[in-house]
């Protein structure tokens, strides 16, 4: 029989909106997919950061089993034990005050939105309305997380977008300082930017942040999308800072590989939102949650987080020793299992190279390699990425 999974009938069956690898994916197991003809690949993408325990990890698939027996879906018109599970653990870890969980990424930057822009006419001020991002972000493809990206290719042919955004200078104090005013409702961060090329916020630009919230009093919210649920080896990547934010948006590994977002909110916000400003129906749907409640318990048991920062050094330490030898590396960028490699020629040359080679790797922001390994990988398996690269590098030269 022939496989329907081909670049042909994905033409006639699709908007084409994807630029899929030609790649027929069957299944998974611990680092690895495979392909409709049982061939290995090593994942350093694992689902775009999604994936944190690998495939097929058995307290996942157990959680997601129970849960499934016992009801998919109510809708939050109900009470439903694993949201309040998963609500708590994020409340222990965050220690903030209440939860919204939606279905993405996207939808938790929406809530966020929405909540900012509430709370901040709830201040008296009529004007405060502005919502500020950073240069070189990526909040979401929806129009108001679309209208915080700063990404020119993002943008392109959709305008109008949300009025009352705009956008700060990526690690620049002097552009914080002119843009954020009093009419500033809330500003939105990536600690680790993650499309734009895994590059950190740096400490003194969040000390500034902090005494601007002081003096003209707006939210800081943290999207930890990709950075969160332990990538950078801590549960969110601004926990490397000393900061409280008042929003958090975590998405991504969040539902263990099922649709799950949430906005975690400050004491300072706990109040804003009254019963019908804002919703979901399949927002914090029970297996989902049920599945995130079980992620945590295994990153914090099996202190899989710690063993993410510990393999990162060490990729980092490799990637360091190849760039002695291969002069198309020009920087390393890692933060636990988030990391990017900058190289002097278009980085979809390297995904394409190294898919050759059965190992998937990720291309962003033109000319960076990103890896987004599950936080699971061995040095070992490691291993066989820093040994695909070296080939590739070599054959240049």
């Amino acid at each position: 029989m022939t496989s329907i999974l081909n670049k042909e009938t994905e033409h006639e069956l699709f908007f084409h909106n994807y630029a899929r690898l030609p790649l027929a994916i069957t299944h998974g197991k611990g680092v690895y997919l495979f392909d409709e003809n049982s061939n290995r690949y090593l994942d350093m993408i694992s689902g775009i950061g999604v994936n944190a325990l690998g495939y097929g990890d058995e307290r996942l698939i157990e959680a997601i089993h129970d849960q499934a027996k016992k009801i998919i879906h109510a809708s939050n018109l109900f009470m439903l034990e694993p949201q309040f599970k998963l609500a708590s653990k994020l409340l222990d870890i965050s220690g903030l005050s209440k939860v919204f969980f939606a279905n993405s990424g996207t939808e938790a930057i929406e809530a966020a939105m929405k909540l900012s822009r509430k709370w901040a006419s709830l201040s008296g001020s009529t004007g405060k309305k502005e919502i500020l991002s950073l240069s070189n972000c990526f909040h979401g493809r929806t129009y108001g997380a679309m209208s915080l990206t700063a990404k020119p290719k993002y943008l392109e042919g959709f305008d109008p977008l949300l009025p009352g955004t705009g956008s700060i200078a990526f690690n620049d104090i002097e552009d914080l300082k002119r843009k954020i005013t009093s009419n500033t409702a809330a500003v939105f961060i990536e600690f680790v930017q993650g499309e734009g090329g895994i590059h950190q916020i740096s400490r003194e630009f969040v000390e500034e942040l902090k005494k601007l919230r002081e003096t003209h009093n707006f939210l800081i919210v943290a999207d930890e999308i990709q950075a969160g649920c332990g990538r950078t080896g801590k549960f969110f990547s601004y926990m490397h800072f000393d900061i409280d934010p008042d929003l958090v948006c975590v998405a991504k590994p969040l539902g263990g590989g099922l649709p799950l977002g949430a906005v975690i909110g400050s004491r300072k916000v706990q109040d804003v939102f009254a019963a019908g400003n804002h919703g979901t129906t399949f927002g914090g749907n029970p297996v989902a949650c049920a599945a995130g409640h079980a992620l945590i318990e295994t990153l914090y048991s099996k202190k899989i987080m710690e063993h993410a920062l510990a393999t990162g050094s060490w990729i980092k330490a490799a990637l360091t020793k190849l760039a002695e030898t291969h002069t198309q590396i020009q920087e390393i960028r890692q933060y636990g299992l988030m990391i990017g490699i900058t190289v002097n020629r278009d980085a979809a040359y390297y995904v394409q190279e190294s898919l050759k080679r059965r190992v998937l790797v990720n291309a962003t922001s033109q000319n960076v390699i990103r890896l987004l390994p599950p936080l699971t990988i061995t040095v070992e398996e490691a291993q066989q990425c820093i040994d695909c690269l070296d080939e590739i590098f070599s054959e240049e030269q």
